[in-house]
């Protein structure tokens, strides 16, 4: 079954798309359909290309968040983007939807996570120990965009890339995300997804070397209709 691709970004060297919630990025042990399966058949399709497509995950969003997700379309522009990602050349803007005000309108949260594999969670810690000693370092910077009927809208842009670590640090300050119940809310969203949305993307084009911005935008359901003037503009 094919779903319907929102492209928001499109070359000869990447290609980015709008990301439902609920959709895998890359396969796992379930075997669902997965948006890079997805992104490939477009472009077989699209440029009539016999044989394999070839697709290179630059980064991923977990499964019930939504928004920009990025690939690459040739293999000069996968090494690139990685580097760029691990160099923290990319900056990442996403919104966050929580039932409760964070302590600071802005602040900048810095813990150490620790993914346990077997139970998919981030675990958060203040700081290291003997214990811990193999916890990662985490950063991220949030701004309050706007608070309406007991829902507060948050702009996060996290410096570094760790496994869930926008919900898990979020959590650790009693500030969940909607939805999230993995990390401390006691309520899920009807659809399953989470009230995380990946914004943006910024950085330079790998190969162009000019200056690029994709943006996505989440899609109108009850949550997100809210805060509806602030995420469309």
């Amino acid at each position: 079954m094919r779903m319907k691709l929102e492209i928001i970004y499109e070359d000869n060297h990447l290609i980015a798309v709008n990301k439902p919630a609920g959709v895998l990025v890359q396969g796992d042990k379930t075997g669902d359909q997965t948006l890079a399966d997805q992104v490939k058949w477009y472009i077989k399709n699209r440029y009539q290309k016999p044989g394999d497509v070839y697709l290179g995950i630059i980064h991923r969003i977990d499964r019930p968040v939504s928004g920009t997700v990025l690939f690459a379309r040739t293999s000069k522009a996968l090494t690139r983007m990685n580097e760029m990602f691990a160099k923290r050349q990319v900056e990442k803007v996403y919104w966050a939807i929580t039932t409760d005000r964070p302590p600071e309108e802005q602040a900048s949260l810095t813990h150490f996570l620790k993914k346990d594999h077997e139970r998919n969670q981030t675990r958060v810690y203040k700081r290291l120990s003997n214990r811990i000693k193999d916890a990662k370092k985490s950063t991220l910077h949030y701004q309050l965009e706007a608070h309406i009927g007991g829902h507060t809208l948050l702009v996060v842009k996290p410096e570094t890339g760790r496994s869930h670590q926008i919900r898990a640090q979020l959590g650790a300050i009693g500030c969940p995300i909607k939805g999230d119940r993995k990390y401390g809310q006691r309520l899920g969203n009807e659809d399953g997804s989470i009230c995380l949305h990946s914004h943006s993307l910024s950085f330079i084009h790998p190969v162009k070397k000019e200056p690029v911005l994709i943006q996505s935008y989440p899609e109108m359901t009850q949550q997100w209709d809210i805060f509806r003037s602030r995420v469309r503009g």
